[in-house]
């Protein structure tokens, strides 16, 4: 199991230690990337960016990880600790829009993601409130003829 490739040159510390851990609970699961892909939620691509150093991993693949190496508790506590430590100290892509490398990835974590503008209002607000009031007259009305007509 063991046959990784290198880390890149460079990497911070916290990364490569906790790249090394990760790769080290993989490897004592004894399953293969694919296997590991279909015990979680996360393919056998996204897990080989994540032991490759490519990717940070989310937190929920970290925790995935765990669980099906068995680990819980504090152990797997550690593992969460050292991936905080690692996404902080984690090289930010080399492009101007750093979601571009990632644009269709869902397992891309949220600290990558662009922060995308909030889609306009549809209707200005004044516009709603008198359809509101609006619905509520009809709704009245008919209240008060339906008592009319039935007594």
């Amino acid at each position: 199991m063991g046959a990784w490739q290198p880390l890149p040159d460079g990497l911070p510390s916290e990364v490569r230690h906790f790249v090394e851990q990760l790769r080290q609970l993989k490897d004592g699961t004894g399953l293969s990337l694919a296997a590991l892909g279909a015990r979680t939620a996360y393919s056998k691509s996204s897990w080989q960016r994540y032991l490759n150093a490519v990717q940070p991993p989310p937190r929920q693949a970290v925790a995935a990880l765990c669980k099906v190496a068995g680990l819980a508790g504090a152990e797997a506590e550690r593992h969460v600790v050292r991936w905080e430590l690692a996404v902080e100290a984690w090289p930010r892509p080399a492009s101007a829009n750093p979601a571009e490398e990632y644009e269709d990835d869902p397992t891309i974590p949220w600290w990558d993601r662009l922060e995308e503008p909030a889609p306009p209002s549809p209707r200005p607000a004044g516009r709603l409130l008198l359809y509101a009031v609006l619905l509520l007259l009809a709704l009245l009305l008919t209240a008060v003829g339906g008592a009319v007509a039935f007594g």
